[in-house]
């Protein structure tokens, strides 16, 4: 069955103009047939359609059930935007199959690109949650800077909730040692540990992923000084966006 998002379920029980397009138009559902939907925080409902409309399709709701994670921590991924810009978009999408809660572009000193289309790779994930059938839809954080990202999350943060990026309630929430566990993977050849052999169970993450020529030399230090613990992803040297589905799958397979 088709995953259709509906974000204002609780206020509106019609489709948006998008949805009611692919669901009436192209998957040619119409008035009794029954249809799955998700709010994007871990509800999904069985509804009936009452009325097709192919701009604002009509349903009522037949029954709802609150999913669990497949896994017990929150996972956020900050990860340099890759040059090529599909590459950046598969990882979004795979780290989104797979599980990941917040994923934070990172703008660091040796990153090629600069700028994002967010609206892109919202539509990514959107696409990828519903294909998988994930009833929790991640959160994308706009392109923040390194140091600013230290100055949120880093052991000397303030705790001024407008220092945060997104919703200030959760980022405050999130980013104390005692919630959150912080890693940066990088390719030097620095004492580090692996990241499957560091990570603790049952602890939230938070992990930086560099760009293609590496975080450099300062913002390792940087990130080491505010708390964050140097890791390995394997032996291999992994591309970006590899590195950052492994690193996502990594915690997820060990907290399921």
């Amino acid at each position: 069955m088709y995953l259709f998002y509906t974000p204002d379920i609780e206020t509106s029980h019609f489709l948006s103009e998008e949805e009611s397009a692919h669901c009436v138009r192209v998957l040619r559902y119409d008035r009794g047939d029954e249809i799955l939907l998700t709010d994007g925080r871990g509800t999904t409902y069985h509804a009936r359609i009452t009325n097709p409309h192919p701009r604002h399709c009509e349903f009522e709701i037949i029954s709802q059930e609150k999913q669990e994670k497949t896994h017990n921590i929150y996972l956020h991924v900050a990860i340099a935007p890759t040059k090529n810009i599909e590459r950046l978009e598969w990882m979004v999408e795979k780290c989104t199959e797979i599980g990941v809660d917040e994923i934070t572009p990172l703008l660091c000193r040796f990153s090629e690109r600069k700028n994002l289309r967010n609206d892109r790779l919202e539509k990514i994930i959107l696409s990828a949650a519903k294909q998988s059938l994930t009833p929790y839809l991640p959160k994308l954080n706009p392109l923040t800077d390194f140091t600013t990202l230290m100055e949120m999350y880093g052991d000397r943060a303030p705790h001024e909730p407008t220092m945060f990026v997104g919703d200030p309630a959760e980022a405050m929430r999130r980013r104390g040692e005692e919630a959150m566990d912080k890693f940066i993977a990088h390719c030097y050849k620095d004492e580090k540990r692996e990241l499957k052999d560091a990570l603790r169970k049952g602890r939230d993450v938070l992990i930086l992923i560099g760009p293609e020529g590496d975080f450099s030399e300062q913002e390792v230090e940087l990130a080491i000084k505010e708390g964050f613990v140097p890791v390995g992803l394997g032996r291999s040297r992994l591309r970006t966006e590899t590195a950052g589905v492994v690193a996502c799958h990594t915690a997820v397979l060990l907290n399921e």
